[in-house]
């Protein structure tokens, strides 16, 4: 019988990883499982779309991206919808960039490029060129993208505009990471993976935070009457993300999850790049309204919290020969493993990332909070003046 009882300690630490299990399944089966959700509903049309497609403007930001530039605008300029325009802002490109626009504008005549003028050096480069872009597109529907993006097929707009309904003003895309070998390259297309999962379930949820401006799109009377980027100018980023926070709510807010309407993220080269773009998401991330942010930090916490607590009672059971204590410890932790690796190769699956994670996914678990803590740490010993005016 003595191994079917337990000391308080025992009793304290099998608790928590039961009351943390059940945190972390609603947080998994509540929200990231929302996007797998979303898509049963879709193919059940539960869901109804819009069967008008409107003119609308693509706005591309290009700075040095003569190469990016090859690869991606053959796509985004033959995409099957009836009417659209290209628009490319040249920011100070100093390689080949004016050049290839000037191509590409010969062959397709819904092309149109402009840039940055050279006084406008001390001003955040993306949001004026962005700015530029809007005040010069012909259409009330606006959808962007980046330039190290590519449609995962010819209907992303189509699917992007069957969104485009009287009440919406805002439909936020997924963005995946595409398929490349290297430890690396798989650690960045979780991170994308997670990221979409908890800012697009929560949109799907009817409680929008956020944005990302590889796949997304408004209308522009909504930019003019948010008076453009004006309210965070002073800051390097932000014309995506703190955008969205300020204007999106539940009733103006669509999310398309069809794999044919993604962007594929390129394969970044260097890893200095993306640990930036990471750092200044940080920098902006502070200024979010909303509990969001807040319940996603409670979500960190009950994880690391959950995995400190499985190892101290298995290590705890060890220490005190009491194997039933270290049983129900381990079961807990595999069975939260064997759940959360359901919801995320799932989303992985639906979403087109064609990767799997299994024995990665613990890793990748642990090494997503140590890494966005470590982000923090770069903002804060920084300072604010890294991610100010230029």
């Amino acid at each position: 019988m003595e191994a079917f009882t337990f000391n308080t300690i025992e009793l304290i630490l099998l608790s928590a990883a039961g009351i943390l299990f059940i945190i972390q399944l609603i947080y998994y089966f509540g929200l990231y499982n929302r996007i797998h959700r979303h898509n049963t509903a879709v193919r059940k049309e539960e869901v109804h779309f819009s069967r008008e497609f409107p003119p609308l403007s693509v706005i591309i930001c290009a700075r040095n991206e003569a190469d990016n530039l090859r690869k991606i605008l053959p796509t985004i300029l033959e995409q099957d919808y009836p009417q659209f325009e290209v628009i490319v802002i040249n920011d100070a490109s100093t390689d080949e960039t004016a050049d290839v626009l000037g191509i590409f504008e010969e062959k397709y005549s819904n092309l149109y490029h402009s840039f940055t003028p050279e006084s406008a050096r001390y001003i955040s480069h993306k949001k004026l060129a962005l700015t530029l872009g809007i005040k010069a597109s012909k259409h009330d529907w606006l959808v962007f993208t980046e330039t190290n993006c590519i449609p995962a097929s010819n209907q992303w707009l189509k699917l992007m505009a069957r969104n485009f309904t009287s009440q919406t003003q805002i439909v936020l895309g997924y963005s995946g990471y595409d398929r490349t070998k290297g430890w690396f390259h798989k650690r960045v297309a979780f991170d994308a993976l997670f990221q979409s999962m908890r800012y697009l379930g929560f949109a799907i949820a009817g409680k929008p935070y956020m944005g990302i401006g590889r796949n997304l799109a408004y209308r522009k009377e909504l930019f003019f009457k948010q008076k453009g980027y004006s309210s965070y100018l002073n800051l390097q980023r932000g014309e995506d993300d703190l955008f969205i926070n300020q204007i999106a709510t539940a009733e103006n807010t669509k999310v398309e999850t069809d794999y044919n309407a993604t962007v594929r993220i390129q394969p970044i080269e260097r890893i200095k790049d993306w640990k930036e773009e990471k750092v200044s998401f940080m920098a902006t991330a502070r200024y979010y309204r909303g509990i969001q942010r807040y319940l996603l930090g409670f979500e960190t916490f009950s994880r690391l919290l959950f995995y400190g607590v499985c190892i101290a009672g298995i290590v705890f059971g060890i220490l005190n020969f009491h194997w039933l204590v270290v049983g129900i410890a381990l079961f807990v932790w595999i069975l939260r493993y064997i759940l959360q690796a359901i919801v995320i190769n799932q989303t992985a699956k639906e979403m087109g990332g064609g990767r799997k994670y299994y024995f990665s996914l613990p890793i990748f678990d642990l090494l997503q909070p140590i890494q966005s803590l470590r982000f923090k740490s770069c903002r804060f010993f920084r300072g604010k003046g890294d991610f100010m005016r230029r």
